[in-house]
């Protein structure tokens, strides 16, 4: 197969939806995925990024529901996306992560299906979020994948760190890798948590 094909198809169909962030899908496509720890940003801040998403909604569109021109897309992502991700490598909240025990669950979930049911790109694993490159074989679906491994970790970590309650926010972060550029790009954001002490398994695709 060529490593390509994974990219996004400008010429294909996208399925388009969103809760609380829009969703792009397209069928054993690449992606770049984060989730994060429910307590990894204070209340304050949540409350920030609604009122200036909806604000920026009411005055640009919803990106879920139409194709934004470029420059504006790029700074919807600057926004509400790059900022989260900034707020994220602060360290906020309890960062079970950075306990071994809770790395090795997550590392070992993400490598569990790994050739079977997704190809499995570079990850992070950071204190309190985790960052992954990763693409389902056609047929599978991205929340499918997704849900396994939140529900899998949720309840593996709490276990072995004697912890209880809610483990991971509902809602994840999935972007489309859009062509070798983006990914180059996504790839070193991803491989610079470790000089920030995360756990990262650099893995090449193309």
């Amino acid at each position: 197969m060529d490593p390509l094909a994974l990219l996004f198809d400008d010429h294909a169909e996208v399925d388009i939806h969103r809760r609380n962030l829009p969703h792009w899908k397209q069928d054993g496509k690449l992606y770049f995925i984060t989730w994060r720890q429910a307590d990894s940003i204070a209340r304050e801040k949540r409350e920030q990024l609604r009122r200036e998403r909806e604000a920026f909604i009411a005055a640009h569109g919803d990106p879920a529901k139409v194709r934004l021109n470029p420059e504006v897309l790029s700074r919807y992502h600057q926004l509400f996306s790059e900022r989260v991700q900034r707020w994220l490598d602060a360290g906020y909240g309890s960062c079970v992560l950075r306990r071994p025990e809770a790395r090795e669950i997550m590392r070992t979930a993400l490598h569990h299906f790994e050739g079977q049911r997704y190809t499995l790109g570079s990850f992070a694993i950071a204190g309190n979020h985790v960052h992954v490159l990763v693409a389902p074989k056609p047929g599978i679906e991205l929340s499918s994948v997704m849900h396994s491994w939140k529900s899998y970790t949720a309840k593996a970590i709490n276990k072995a760190l004697g912890r209880t309650g809610t483990l991971w926010r509902d809602e994840s972060y999935d972007h489309l890798v859009r062509n070798e550029g983006s990914l180059y790009r996504i790839s070193a954001y991803i491989h610079s948590h470790e000089a920030q002490g995360g756990y990262v398994e650099r893995r090449r695709l193309l």
